[in-house]
C-alpha cells in the first residue's frame, strides 16, 4: 500500500494524502477522514523520505505508553529511563490514548528516528501475527502479555504480572475477612485486556469460595479514570445496598471508589472494604491508606529493558518474565 493507492481508493489527490497523513490544516473534514479511515482500514504506515530511510539506525529504544495519565505507569517510566541510559541507549517517549493503536504507532515511531527497539507500555492482549508484522525492531510487551492472542511465544516478549492471579488474592483477602457481597468496579468484563482478566480472576475466588457471582455487583466504568470510577461507585452502593466489600482492579480507581463511599454518607472500611492493585504512591496517602496489591514498578521497567537489549546485542532472543505482588495491608478492608 502506498499514498498512490490510498490516493485513488479514497478519490482525491497524493498530495491531499500526503497533507493529512502530515497533519496538515488545509484538508476538508470530511476528506480528512475518508484518508484516515483507509488508513485504519490498511494498517498503513507512512515512508519517510529518502533522506530518512538511508540514515543508519539510532541508538535510541523507543517506548510507547498507551494509557495518558495512567499514575501506575509514572514508576514504570523512570525505571526504564534510568535502564535505557545505563545501557548507553537514548529514549524516545510517545505516549497515546487508551484507544489508540499502539502497534501502528510503534511502527511509525521506529521507522520515523531509525529506533534499535520498542517497550509498548500497557497496550492489548490479543495481537495476531498480521498485527505484529508491522514491527520490524524487536520489542517487548511491558504490563501486559499476549493472553488472548495465538502469536507464538518465540514472536515476541513480555514482562508482567499475572493479571488473573493477582486479582483472585485481592478477592480472596475479601473471603477470608468473612465479606460475601462482594463488589467489582473494573473498566470492562470484555476488553480482551487487564481489566477482563482481573474479572476473571474476581469470579474464580468467588466461585470457589461457593459465592455465585452476581451481575448487579459489577459496574463497568469504560475507562480507567478516577472521575469514572467514582460516578461507578454511586451507580454501585445505589444498586446494592447490602454490598459489604468491593474490589477494584486499580488502585486509582480505588481511591476514587473510596471518596465516592465517604460522599454516599458510608465509611471505608467500616460499612464497604475495598481492596485494590498496582502499590502507587497515591494508595498509601489517602485515609485510610489503601489494601492493594503492589506491582514491582521498578523491576517491570528494568527487565524489559534488560530482555529487549540482550535482543538488540545478539544476546538472546525473545522471553516472558511474570512477576510477584505482594499484599500490602492498609486500612481500607476490616473483618466482618
Amino acid at each position: 500500500m502506498t499514498i498512490k493507492d490510498i490516493a485513488e481508493r479514497c478519490g482525491v489527490s497524493v498530495s491531499t494524502v500526503s497533507r493529512v497523513l502530515n497533519d496538515h490544516p488545509d484538508v476538508s473534514a470530511a476528506n480528512r477522514e475518508k484518508v484516515m479511515a483507509v488508513v485504519r482500514e490498511t494498517h498503513y504506515v507512512p515512508n519517510n523520505s529518502a533522506r530518512d530511510l538511508v540514515k543508519p539506525a539510532s541508538d535510541a529504544i523507543g517506548l510507547v505508553v498507551r494509557g495518558v495519565g495512567n499514575p501506575f505507569f509514572t514508576g514504570v517510566i523512570r525505571a526504564i529511563e534510568r535502564a535505557i541510559g545505563e545501557a548507553g541507549y537514548t529514549m524516545v517517549l510517545h505516549q497515546i490514548r487508551s484507544g489508540e493503536d499502539e502497534l501502528r504507532e510503534a511502527a511509525e515511531l521506529a521507522r520515523s528516528k531509525r529506533l534499535r527497539g520498542l517497550i509498548l507500555l500497557g497496550g492489548c492482549c490479543d495481537y495476531t501475527a498480521d498485527n505484529v508484522a508491522l514491527l520490524d525492531v524487536p520489542f517487548v510487551c511491558c504490563s501486559f502479555t499476549n493472553s488472548f492472542g495465538q502469536l507464538p511465544e518465540d514472536t515476541y516478549s513480555s514482562v508482567t504480572i499475572d493479571d488473573r492471579e493477582t486479582a483472585y488474592r485481592a478477592v480472596r483477602l475479601l473471603l477470608e475477612q468473612g465479606h460475601r457481597k462482594i463488589g467489582a468496579l473494573l473498566g470492562s468484563t470484555s476488553d480482551r485486556s487487564i481489566s477482563e482478566l482481573r474479572y476473571m480472576g474476581y469470579r474464580q475466588a468467588l466461585e470457589e469460595g461457593g459465592i455465585q457471582p452476581e451481575a448487579s455487583l459489577v459496574e463497568e466504568t469504560g475507562s480507567f479514570g478516577m472521575a469514572e470510577a467514582y460516578e461507578g461507585m454511586r451507580r454501585l452502593l445505589a444498586r446494592r445496598k447490602d454490598l459489604t466489600a468491593v474490589f477494584v482492579i486499580s488502585d486509582s480507581m480505588a481511591v476514587a471508589a473510596m471518596r465516592a463511599v465517604h460522599d454516599c454518607g458510608k465509611r471505608v472500611p467500616e460499612d464497604c472494604s475495598v481492596v485494590g492493585i498496582d502499590g502507587i504512591d497515591m494508595s498509601a496517602y489517602v485515609v485510610p491508606t489503601l489494601t492493594t496489591l503492589v506491582q514491582p514498578q521498578e523491576e517491570m521497567g528494568e527487565r524489559s529493558v534488560r530482555i529487549l537489549v540482550d535482543m538488540i546485542e545478539g544476546r538472546a532472543g525473545n522471553r516472558h518474565l511474570l512477576l510477584n505482588t505482594e499484599v500490602r495491608p492498609g486500612g481500607s478492608v476490616c473483618k466482618l
